[in-house]
């Protein structure tokens, strides 16, 4: 077992609108270490958006990434033979990947033309809390509140 844990690397602005929430988004998006092909897939996706829904793309994204971002999660935990499903909160920065996880790996698996129209209506679906990443999320929610009566076993 490593004596500290890994430091944290900085992520750098990406070019366009100079935030690093869109070089993580767009780290994730990437295949085979083609981040140009990610970045012009992501950009291709927010004009598609803006110009489809006539609003700021940028700001789509943002609202879309916090409608998909769950609040709490649920753990199997081993208890006495057998496994019970336990709510816990959801650490800050796991919230952020897990939204952009969902956004994107629902957004691949839409039918469509290319990737950049089918991430494009994925962040429309998110920003209007509908779609198949706002259905998961609601989907753990309800798993949660399913399982409130094994919150008691939440250790860590």
């Amino acid at each position: 077992m490593r004596k500290q844990r890994a430091k944290k690397r900085p992520l750098a602005p990406d070019p366009v609108y100079k935030d690093t929430m869109v070089t993580r988004f767009v780290n994730m998006m990437m295949w085979s270490g083609k981040k140009t092909t990610a970045y012009r897939i992501f950009y291709d996706a927010v004009d598609y958006a803006s110009q489809k829904t006539k609003s700021d793309g940028y700001e789509l994204w943002k609202k879309a990434l916090n409608n998909v971002m769950p609040g709490v999660e649920v753990r199997s935990r081993r208890i006495g033979g057998s496994t019970f499903q336990i709510p816990t909160e959801i650490r800050p920065d796991r919230r952020i990947s897990v939204g952009m996880k969902w956004i994107i790996g629902y957004a691949r698996k839409r039918n469509g033309k290319s990737m950049a129209r089918k991430l494009g209506d994925e962040l429309i679906a998110a920003a209007k809390n509908e779609g198949a990443s706002v259905k998961k999320k609601d989907d753990v929610h309800r798993m949660a509140e399913a399982n409130k009566a094994f919150s008691h076993f939440r250790s860590r």
